[in-house]
């Protein structure tokens, strides 16, 4: 084990900035409207503001997680911190919207930087058998992040304006800063060959494929240049990403040293563990969507209001995540994982059968309850499952695949959960003019008029099985996780063999009789 005789202090310093940025994800949404009315500019615009960030966020996580293993992951992770943070301030200083959306992809390039450190730190502090803990923390400051996002948006544009969302990162960055420089230690680099080829590679094939999913509602799924469409762009960067795969397994075979050690996925809860948080990305961001809708459109609450109803969620969240992964160093996690999955999926259809035009509006805080619950059970059992059996060295490599595949399930989600509401919205409200979305583009901009609740409820209420579906999906692949190894020997130095091929796995036995992981 690396030797840090105070891993905790180091960990939380990390979570200040983690938090940050996984809150620029969302919070952004709610102050699209004052940033129009501000930057005098149209809603095609404005979407590109979130659209920049996550695209830039997205396409380096592969390489940036390599870059921590080989750089160290304190080193890159104080580098992103500093040009998330000066970009923030760009942004609230950006007098046009083109300006706007420069800064807002640096600051996806600064997150893409930090985010895979914050595991690549937990996995190489923290030995495997009391790593649950440690994940906790990190689950809840993912899943608190993603839902505090709307709230504190909400408060901060209605009181002190859109720039607000932008300037309180800097006294957030400046102390995270301090904290990092102060508590977090140096973690041996490993000297990997940075696999050029391989970079450019990941690197085009992210953007192309991306770039598709995400703006494919914007070009309503034909053409955005010339010859170029929404579909030659998904399949070209399939292509270009199968490319990437065949030329990491041909260089694995050669005893180079690939961006993307194949051998991760040799793991079976690696695997597994990367496929149920794709749909835990694919949900968590597409159910809110219809939700919120409803609130703004149907009952005419404002931002603020409609994410207080998030409260519940957000608290018991937060309150649950750390005594779980105390619990998931003891008890197999794919327990606390399934069982999470169905409460979300139970959550969302509870939710959906209250979309009506007559709910009382307390009602809703019950399901969101419920969800609470299902956050304090996902993130950090099925985090903790995915990387409890990752060595050291490969720490930052797991820790780019595990965010990258949650954030692609992200764009995905977001761009089903798009196209969903639109179709189910030209079937239920026959009269709205016909391809209009219900933000802003169809002029339902407020309450809407009281004949057309019912449709629109309906059409919201349809929209929200969608991520309801997709994360049972996530609850049954978490089923067949393994049984966690117990590890013997983690941390210790590699052979010149696995320092050369970076395929080094620490020692693993299963005690016999043990009750750690039953």
């Amino acid at each position: 084990m690396e030797n840090v005789t105070k891993p905790w202090p180091a960990l939380w310093s990390l979570v200040v900035g983690f938090f940050m940025i996984l809150i620029d994800t969302t919070i952004v949404s709610v102050a699209n409207p004052r940033i129009m009315e501000g930057l005098h500019t149209d809603i095609n615009a404005v979407i590109w503001v979130t659209s920049a960030y996550l695209l830039a966020y997205a396409v380096p996580l592969l390489i940036t997680g390599r870059l921590g293993d080989r750089f160290g992951p304190k080193n890159l992770y104080l580098i992103g911190l500093v040009v998330f943070t000066l970009a923030s301030l760009w942004c609230g200083l950006s007098g046009d919207i083109g300006t706007l959306i420069t800064a807002r992809v640096i600051q996806g390039i600064g997150a893409a930087m930090m985010t895979p450190q914050t595991m690549a730190v937990i996995t190489r502090i923290f030995p495997p058998d009391r790593r649950g803990a440690a994940m906790g923390l990190w689950g809840a400051t993912a899943g608190m992040a993603i839902l505090v996002g709307p709230i504190l948006g909400g408060v901060l544009v209605d009181g002190f304006g859109w720039q607000w969302i932008f300037f309180i990162n800097v006294p957030i960055g400046i102390v995270g800063f301090i904290l990092v420089t102060r508590l977090v230690p140096k973690l041996t680099t490993h000297s990997h060959k940075f696999d050029v080829l391989g970079v450019l590679l990941s690197a085009a094939g992210m953007f192309l494929l991306v770039f598709g999913i995400q703006e494919g509602q914007s070009y309503k799924w034909g053409t955005v240049a010339g010859p170029i469409s929404v579909w030659g762009l998904i399949i070209a960067g399939l292509v270009v990403l199968a490319v990437f795969v065949v030329w990491q397994w041909v260089l694995e075979r050669r005893g180079g040293e690939p961006l993307l050690p194949l051998g991760l996925f040799k793991d079976r809860n690696f695997s597994l563990g990367n496929a149920t948080i794709m749909s835990v990305g694919f949900t968590i961001t597409a159910f809110p969507l219809p939700t919120i809708f409803y609130y703004q459109v149907v009952r005419g609450l404002t931002p603020t209001q409609s994410a207080l109803l998030m409260i519940p969620m957000a608290v018991i969240s937060g309150g649950l995540a750390p005594v779980v992964g105390r619990l998931i160093d003891r008890i197999n996690p794919r327990w606390f994982a399934a069982f999470g999955l169905v409460c979300l999926s139970g959550a969302l259809f509870w939710t959906g059968s209250l979309l009506k035009p007559d709910t009382a509006i307390w009602m809703f805080l019950l399901p969101s309850a419920l969800q609470g619950v299902a956050n304090g059970f996902i993130w950090g059992p099925v985090s903790n499952a995915t990387t409890r059996n990752l060595p050291p060295r490969q720490a930052g490599a797991g820790s780019g695949v595990f965010n990258t595949t949650r954030q692609i399930g992200a764009v995905l989600g977001s761009a089903a959960i798009a196209a969903l509401i639109q179709a189910r919205l030209a079937v239920e409200l026959p009269a709205a003019p016909p391809g209009a979305s219900p933000a802003g583009e169809s002029g339902f901009t407020g309450a809407l008029p009281p004949f057309l609740h019912e449709g629109f409820s309906t059409a919201m209420s349809q929209s929200v099985l969608l991520p309801a579906f997709a994360i049972l999906v996530g609850a049954a692949v978490a089923l067949f996780y393994a049984k966690p190894k117990v590890v013997q020997g983690w941390g210790a130095a590699p052979s010149k063999e696995e320092a050369r091929t970076g395929d080094g796995q620490p020692e693993a036995v299963s005690r016999d009789g043990g009750q750690r992981n039953r």
